[in-house]
């Protein structure tokens, strides 16, 4: 197990839990501010590690439930909010909790979230029943993929994946000499807000999502292949296909739109 140094009256730091702590008090303000809850919400947090975002989200929110996977670190969480009847600490992997057995159908997430297991997080915040609202902090290359437009450099199966059902927002970047132990790269605060009428029915999410990933797979090859190579069609089953869709077949996945990826995908299910 890799251990970093201990921080006065803090458990040691676990490298395998991707763990870099915020500190700064005015960003930290910012991250809460970008959530912007109420006294009548209730906050999921992800990862609360030493509770420096906790303590603002306790003053701000009608009740405040962390899920921490350090168990050190949730017994330190669970003595210090003992005496607060709204905050609840749940030792856990957030991957393996049902978030709305322990928060119900509307509340907001928020998170200072691991880099290894960003898109994991992030895909299980938009699992129906959404959060009304998500804000995460992420490393900046990440942020920028989430709120990438078609054709240019960042955009992938993760923007479309996310554009479909939510809107993205990078609210602010920072610093790496903001965290504790620093990390070797910037971050980047994003907000995520359901669409009011997701463009994929919630119920194909997860065939959609595969469909995307498996085509950003072959991100340089022009869709008539992609869709050869990935559903097995005939070169006239896919030409068809594409022109239903009305998707140019020498179009590669990268130039095409979350809304060209909906009417492909929609032509896809009528086909099978």
């Amino acid at each position: 197990m890799a251990r970093a140094p201990r921080a006065r009256g803090h458990p040691p730091v676990l490298k395998k839990y991707g763990q870099h702590f915020l500190a700064d008090k005015k960003i930290l303000a910012a991250i809460v501010d970008a959530l912007a809850p109420t006294e009548s919400d209730t906050v999921l947090e992800v990862g609360p590690g030493r509770g420096s975002l906790t303590d603002i989200l306790v003053e701000r929110s009608g009740r405040v439930i962390g899920i921490e996977i350090d168990r050190a670190l949730a017994e330190q969480l669970g003595t210090r909010y003992r005496e607060r009847t709204n905050v609840q600490i749940v030792q856990g992997d957030v991957l393996e909790t049902d978030l709305h057995s322990i928060a119900g159908s509307d509340f907001l997430l928020i998170g200072n979230v691991p880099y290894y297991i960003t898109t994991p997080i992030v895909f299980k915040a938009l699992d129906p029943p959404m959060p009304r609202r998500s804000v995460f902090l992420v490393q900046r290359e990440v942020a920028e993929r989430m709120a990438a437009k078609a054709d240019t450099e960042s955009y992938g199966a993760l923007s479309v994946n996310i554009a479909v059902v939510a809107d993205t927002q990078q609210v602010m970047t920072v610093p790496a000499g903001a965290f504790q132990p620093p990390p070797k790269v910037e971050s980047a605060v994003v907000r995520l807000t359901p669409r009011a009428m997701p463009l994929v029915k919630l119920e194909s999410l997860p065939a959609f999502r595969a469909f995307v990933q498996a085509a950003f797979g072959l991100r340089r090859k022009q869709m008539l292949r992609v869709l050869r190579t990935v559903r097995g069609m005939s070169p006239q089953e896919a030409s068809d296909l594409l022109d239903r869709a009305a998707i140019d077949p020498t179009a590669r996945p990268e130039v095409l739109s979350p809304e060209d990826f909906m009417r492909l995908f929609g032509q896809l299910r009528t086909a099978d």
